[in-house]
């Protein structure tokens, strides 16, 4: 590997790039070292930016992940998207006064799921009008009771119990019960 290597020109970080890269991923250096057939000391040169790898070898590295090396140098390291979300960081989103749904993470770019905490009062109904939209959604009842409708399907669900269904099935959420119903629900692609 070392006649593969050429000194770095400080044009680019490659080395800082495999760090982030190796460490996002939970590798040691000894560990990538091993799975990519090259020597500790290689990947250490590399990530002190000591010495710049050629294509093939940085792929040969990166295949040890595995990573393409489109993806390598694409992937974005800024600090930009939150991974967590206090409560209040929750965005509100409701059909009336009767029904909560507090999406986690709405302002992330690109999001390919949408998670919220749903509440619903007691008589809280989505309507009479079915709801209908591509893709597919689960979730958890947390506490109190809801009745679903899918399809021609309906059962009341209550703490512990679970749905899963295709969203372009037209279906219906209701509080039938004296107490509000608390759950959390996934939906893949988000909705809104």
């Amino acid at each position: 590997m070392s006649a593969a290597l050429e000194t770095v020109d400080g044009t680019e970080d490659i080395g800082t790039r495999l760090k982030l890269v190796r460490q996002i991923f939970g590798l040691t250096q000894r560990e990538l070292a091993r799975r990519a057939g090259v020597t500790n000391g290689a990947i250490s040169l590399i990530e002190q930016n000591r010495v710049s790898p050629s294509i093939s070898s940085l792929k040969k590295i990166l295949d040890g992940i595995p990573l393409s090396l489109a993806d390598f140098f694409t992937l974005d390291f800024s600090p930009s998207d939150n991974v967590f979300f206090a409560d209040n960081e929750l965005t509100e989103i409701s059909y009336d006064h009767t029904i909560s749904m507090r999406m986690v993470g709405r302002q992330l770019k690109d999001r390919a799921l949408q998670m919220l905490r749903e509440t619903y009062q007691p008589g809280a109904d989505t309507g009479d009008a079915m709801l209908r939209h591509a893709g597919e959604e689960c979730g958890v009842v947390i506490s109190g009771s809801i009745t679903i409708t899918v399809g021609v399907q309906e059962r009341q669900l209550n703490p512990g119990d679970a749905y899963y269904f295709r969203s372009d099935i037209p279906h219906r959420f209701r509080n039938q019960g004296s107490e509000p119903c608390v759950l959390i629900s996934a939906v893949s692609p988000p909705s809104f």
